[in-house]
């Protein structure tokens, strides 16, 4: 549903000034990177909001509700402001030839504007130099992590990527790094310098968070001198708490929050579809081999009950192969199948993840029908995760009745 993706800010600049340029009234925190971008723009919420702050959050994409994506105080905008919007600016919308996500990140800037937030953590679509969001200059920015997504628009390499996250960082504006590869954090530092921001700090230099320890209800960490406790779980959510963390020690002093308030806010941090357990199912949105292989290795700190069953469903343009052999070592049997709402011109051909489980020896059956997948999974397995993008796990929400926005 998405549409294309056509990379550069003259579009939204242009929308945004025929709609008044909301995005100048507010202060921000902009977030890019491959995984974690949700996890960390979630942590800085929950901070915020102990703060006792009025906070928008525009995240993509969303799980069940396109109103996931504008949250204000943790509550989606009312359906009638997005019609409103539509119905007034989509004439020149096409007039500008601007993309859906143009659009939808001006609405965030105007939803945000008109609830009169105090802050606005920002994640970016995809990249960031390019990116539609790209047209703040926050108090804050970060750049949690790189890895091969994307790859017909940012280029192949974790460099060439790395170029584009870091466009983000902008002259007088603190920059963050969460990056814990020496070589890629050294190259983002060394941008966000040429760039000007300042101070640039990167999470990892300094030994990044410590004595993690995994469980089933969360995460703790030593961090900054002290210890702290996410509901998030595993390893991967101490490092997107610590960048969370690091964003909020260079607030500006009018934003500054203090310890005590940090550690209380990240207890609270809510983000459904990450490892999220709805009584035998898990839930998580994995779409690409770093994300699936992150998820393995949570499997493994926070052993869940056996046997296992994946239900598969990933769009077509994304390597499910190396998601497969990421997560072959923890689950028993695929169950591979198709999301009702993946687009149609994204649907993957459930022949070839099939022959590539069978010529790798691992358990498989397809089941085209996704409520089959889910009950055949269920009949085999103890836990069913389900995985592979955001509409298998949003589609599996809708069947459990389980809310997206973790109200």
């Amino acid at each position: 549903t998405t549409g294309v993706w056509r990379l550069g800010l003259e579009r939204v600049e242009a929308f945004l000034s025929l709609i008044g340029d909301p995005h100048r009234d507010l202060t921000t925190i902009h977030v890019a990177g491959t995984n974690g971008k949700g996890s960390v723009c979630a942590g800085l919420e929950a901070i915020l909001r102990a703060r006792g702050l009025k906070v928008g959050k525009y995240t993509s994409p969303h799980l069940i509700d396109f109103r996931e994506r504008f949250l204000i105080d943790g509550e989606p905008v009312a359906p009638e402001q997005i019609v409103e919007f539509v119905e007034r600016w989509t004439p020149d919308v096409e007039r500008l030839g601007a993309t859906f996500f143009e659009a939808t990140t001006a609405m965030a800037f105007e939803f945000f504007s008109r609830a009169e937030v105090d802050v606005a953590i920002i994640e970016t679509g995809l990249g960031g130099r390019l990116d539609a969001t790209n047209v703040v200059t926050p108090v804050v920015a970060g750049v949690v992590n790189i890895g091969i997504d994307h790859v017909e628009y940012l280029g192949d390499t974790r460099e060439l990527i790395a170029v584009e996250k870091a466009g983000i960082f902008k002259r007088g504006v603190p920059a963050v790094i969460g990056e814990h590869d020496p070589a890629i954090a050294a190259l983002l530092k060394r941008i966000a310098t040429e760039r000007g921001a300042r101070p640039v700090h990167s999470v990892f230099e300094g030994g990044g968070p410590s004595n993690v320890i995994v469980g089933l209800d969360g995460t703790t960490f030593t961090y900054s001198g002290r210890k702290w406790t996410s509901p998030l779980v595993g390893a991967h959510q101490a490092a997107n708490g610590a960048l969370a963390i690091a964003m909020t020690e260079l607030l500006p002093a009018e934003l500054s929050v203090s310890y005590d308030v940090m550690v209380a806010g990240l207890a609270k941090t809510v983000l459904p579809g990450r490892f999220q357990r709805v009584g035998r199912y898990l839930l998580d949105v994995a779409h690409n081999p770093a994300g699936a292989r992150v998820l393995a290795d949570t499997l493994r700190a926070a052993p869940v009950p056996g046997p296992v069953a994946a239900v598969l469903s990933v769009l077509d343009d994304k390597d499910w192969r190396g998601i497969m052999q990421a997560l072959a070592p923890v689950v028993e049997r695929f169950v591979l199948t198709l999301a009702p709402t993946s687009p149609a011109s994204r649907s993957w051909n459930l022949d070839d993840p099939l022959a590539f489980a069978n010529e790798n020896g691992w358990s498989v059956v397809v089941e085209h029908d996704f409520d089959r997948a889910l009950a055949v999974a269920a009949d085999f397995a103890q836990t069913v995760l389900v995985t592979g993008s955001f509409h298998t796990v949003g589609d599996a929400m809708g069947r459990l009745e389980v809310s997206p926005t973790g109200g």
